[in-house]
């Protein structure tokens, strides 16, 4: 393994880094060369990073060397999450997925665009929402591949560990079975980040074995592979991602964004999904910890202007799927340009 060609690789690309609210906060800006490019800010999630989305830069930039128009060119801002990656690590509490959205819309701001988009998967969608939520001046709509949908009727009887409640129909009987296997089997990582944050990451941070463990069970379990990721992702790929993590020593930083937000990332009602009214654009990956069902999305968003299932790629939607997860781009946001 070569932790120098990810070196290479990020060294050649514009890369920044500007102070927000006291913290420093690195990021990605390419420009397309053309200058009707819309501007599209990128949320990456955990245990992602900027990472997962570099090899969608070119099909984003420069669409019509990957089978696009020239009209669907974005210029792509994409920042480490503060206590992630290069960017720093906040000193005080506070920094929850509300204070990041309105620290990216001064990003964007400062980069002197006046009106742009945004998108996320993971941590990515809960801030896309909460920018959607605040609907800052020049933000056009947002697009989510992890979005919270799950009605309130249906989320209190998955936290009581009851049955599928009757009349649902089959994609909604699938995605509530998907979930509850998720909170009784797979969650118990995001329960303890978010309530012993600093325990567990400081145990991460202690062993490259532990740590490489802790991430490789979500590339496991998240990616479009049938819990083989060498199927979607290759080892060096993953130890990227691992070894990005390892040497910014970030796994307490990381872990402590759970402890700023514990609620139920898939829930409507926990989002607060009703407060939105600008332009949501959603696209289903088959690989998602749950499918979202069109039905439920469509009462979640009451904007909902994209809804696309597409058959390959997983959580990592764009690590997993960089060309069509551009093609989803230029499609979620055309109607906005």
């Amino acid at each position: 393994y070569d932790w120098r060609k990810v070196e290479t690789k990020l060294n050649a690309l514009p890369m920044y880094v500007t102070t927000i609210d006291g913290v420093d906060i690195q990021f990605i800006h390419v420009k397309s060369k053309n200058p009707h490019a819309l501007p599209l800010l990128i949320t990456h999630g955990w245990p992602g990073s900027v990472l997962e989305i570099v090899d969608s830069i070119g099909p984003l930039t420069n669409p019509t060397a990957f089978g696009g128009k020239a009209s669907d060119a974005f210029d792509v801002i994409i920042p480490s999450m503060p206590g992630y990656g290069f960017s720093d690590r906040p000193q005080t509490t506070g920094w929850d997925p509300d204070h990041i959205a309105r620290a990216w819309d001064v990003l964007v701001k400062r980069l002197g665009y006046k009106r742009y988009v945004s998108q996320g998967g993971d941590w990515g969608s809960v801030i896309a929402d909460a920018m959607a939520r605040q609907a800052p001046k020049g933000l056009l709509g947002i697009h989510v591949n992890m979005p919270p949908t799950v009605p309130p009727d249906v989320a209190k009887a998955m936290a009581a560990g009851e049955p599928a409640p009757a009349g649902l129909s089959e994609s909604e009987k699938s995605a509530y079975d998907s979930l509850s296997t998720f909170f009784k089997k797979n969650g118990a990582y995001g329960a303890m980040m978010s309530t012993r944050p600093q325990t567990v990451g400081y145990g991460l941070s202690d062993s490259p074995a532990g740590l490489a463990a802790w991430m490789y069970d979500k590339f496991a379990q998240w990616t479009f592979s049938g819990g083989d990721p060498e199927k979607s992702l290759t080892k060096d790929q993953m130890l990227d991602d691992i070894t990005l993590y390892w040497v910014t020593n970030s796994a307490v930083s990381s872990a402590r964004l759970y402890w700023e937000n514990n609620n139920n990332n898939f829930n409507a009602a926990d989002q607060k999904t009703s407060e939105i009214k600008l332009p949501v654009a959603v696209t289903v990956f088959p690989g998602e910890i749950y499918r979202a069902p069109r039905s439920w999305t469509e009462r979640a968003y009451s904007n909902l202007t994209y809804y696309h299932e597409v058959d390959k790629g997983g959580h990592f939607a764009s690590w997993e799927q960089p060309q069509l997860f551009a093609e989803e781009m230029r499609s979620a946001f055309r109607a906005l340009r």
